[in-house]
């Protein structure tokens, strides 16, 4: 398993936030997949103008992951978030439907993921396991699929 370097997630997720389509919110969002060999995927917040639409950075960078086949080989993921155009320090975590999504790997790869949060700017970085932030937790599990 890859070592789990939590800066480089977040330098890779503020990497990624930089192509959000944000329109609406006007708030980048931008996440990093570290897969076992050490391969980083990456996504940005899809806005759409049918707000319901809307596709948060997680879920396009596991929906990328999954494409290739790889979702079970997800080990972290880092997030970082804030106000287009500005330096906001303060780490934004996932949303709740991202955690559910981000359960889905989890599961399908038998252990509980870290999670590292990260502002815009800055050096602070929040570190969670995935069951702190989605406790009891739905999933493959719970229909037998793992």
């Amino acid at each position: 398993m890859s070592e789990v370097n939590p800066r480089a997630l977040i330098e890779a997720a503020r990497a990624a936030s930089k192509h959000a389509y944000a329109p609406y919110s006007n708030f980048a969002v931008g996440a990093a997949v570290l897969l076992s060999d050490g391969t980083m995927v990456t996504g940005a917040n899809f806005e759409n103008a049918s707000y319901g639409l809307s596709l948060c950075a997680e879920t396009v960078a596991l929906a990328k992951t999954s494409s290739e086949g790889r979702l079970a080989e997800v080990v972290a993921i880092g997030v970082i978030g804030g106000r287009m155009g500005h330096a906001d320090t303060a780490p934004v975590s996932p949303c709740g439907r991202c955690r559910q999504i981000i359960n889905e790997a989890a599961q399908l790869g038998g252990h509980d993921l870290p999670v590292f949060c990260g502002g815009a700017a800055g050096d602070e970085i929040a570190a969670y396991t995935l069951s702190q932030l989605l406790p009891a937790a739905f999933g493959p599990r719970d229909l037998g699929m793992v």
